[in-house]
């Protein structure tokens, strides 16, 4: 090796140490707004947020119920229709019904630009052999999302959730973890940050939203156990 090849390694800036997987961002002046809030899964998503310290926003398509829904709930909770919820809120939940998913995204587009995006939708069908996964035409709900919402920053997660134990007040801890997608690193590790708000919840990046479409058809097979066992089963992911 020559003095000069010796030179430009000495010169060469030291490789930077790769960034902590779980250091995540400080989300707790963010504004969370529930499209669907009065709904099972969205109000129990409303009420966990909020009873964690953070501001939060239920919409429906009636003001007059999403206040009444935030009423019952407390610590805070407002209620706004669909429009003002996601004009207020820097990250925005989707907790739609599946039937409604397609035409509420497209509705809000305008008040939704420039947000962070959250869906958290399943798309189920359900007959006498119980719940099935269907595959929307985009290939999931939250490439549904993407495609109706370009100018949104979409993600996923809160797929895995028992309405029952989030609405439960006599529950503590919420024994479970989130798995989070999207395209962009700091995108997802703000979802994460705020799934991580709920005592006893984790926030677990599980790639990109190509690989959305598993994540929600998982919730069938969760319905399956809980029904089979009467129970309300969520994820915990081992070896994290």
């Amino acid at each position: 090796m020559t003095s000069s090849d010796n030179a430009q390694q000495a010169a060469a800036p030291a490789k930077a140490p790769a960034k902590d997987p779980w250091d995540l961002p400080d989300v707790s002046g963010l504004v969370v707004g529930v499209l669907g809030g009065t709904g099972p899964q969205g109000k129990g998503l409303a009420y966990r947020l909020a009873r964690a310290g953070q501001k939060v926003i239920i919409g429906s398509r009636a003001a007059e119920r999403a206040q009444s829904a935030a009423d019952e709930l407390g610590y805070g909770v407002e209620g706004a229709d669909n429009a003002e919820c996601a004009r207020r809120s820097d990250i925005v939940i989707v907790a739609v019904p599946w039937d409604g998913h397609g035409k509420t995204l497209e509705s809000l587009r305008e008040e939704l630009s420039g947000k962070l995006v959250v869906d958290c939708v399943n798309p189920l069908g359900f007959d006498k052999k119980g719940a099935y996964a269907l595959k929307p035409e985009e290939g999931s709900a939250a490439e549904q999302a993407a495609a109706l919402l370009p100018d949104s920053r979409v993600t996923a997660a809160f797929h895995h959730l028992s309405a029952v134990l989030l609405q439960d007040p006599e529950i503590e801890e919420i024994d479970t973890d989130v798995m989070v997608l999207g395209e962009v690193r700091a995108d997802v590790e703000i979802v994460q940050a705020l799934a991580g708000r709920i005592p006893g919840m984790r926030g677990i990046f599980s790639g990109r939203l190509r690989n959305a479409h598993q994540v929600e058809s998982l919730v069938a097979n969760l319905i399956s156990v809980n029904r089979r066992y009467k129970a309300h089963a969520g994820l915990r992911l081992t070896d994290l």
